[in-house]
């Protein structure tokens, strides 16, 4: 039981002792929109039973929902520029990554170029010594 408390405490501290995983990525965008559509549909449902709510002290239940639909709005706009900045940052990498084809030919250019064989540059050799 001490075992138990003692590691609590390591967690409560902020001396975890495993790393967190990695965020999980889903369809972020539609999630947000289900819920907005979601907060709408039951501020709509609500509204014809106002007097209802009014009448007992809890029309925030309605204004929850409308503010949670509110939210929502500005969570899509968010969300969807976040996609969008993932994705362009995604097609940025992939332009920078080289094929491993054009790397080889990098190699044997500058190994033609230079005159020296890509074994020989490997194992540093040196250039022979002159006869002077």
């Amino acid at each position: 039981m001490a075992a138990f408390f003692s590691g609590l405490s390591d967690i409560v501290k902020g001396n975890p002792q495993h790393e967190a995983p990695e965020p999980l990525e889903g369809p972020v965008v539609a999630t947000i929109v289900g819920g907005t559509i979601l907060w709408f549909a039951l501020f709509l449902m609500q509204l014809p039973f106002y007097g209802w709510f009014d009448d007992r002290g809890h029309t925030w239940w309605l204004w929850t929902c409308l503010a949670g639909g509110g939210l929502g709005f500005i969570g899509i706009w968010y969300v969807r520029r976040r996609d969008a900045a993932i994705k362009r940052t995604q097609a940025a990498q992939g332009a920078q990554t080289v094929d491993p084809m054009d790397a080889m030919d990098t190699v044997e250019a500058a190994e033609a170029a230079s005159g020296i064989p890509e074994a020989e540059s490997l194992r540093g050799a040196s250039p022979a010594p002159s006869a002077d």
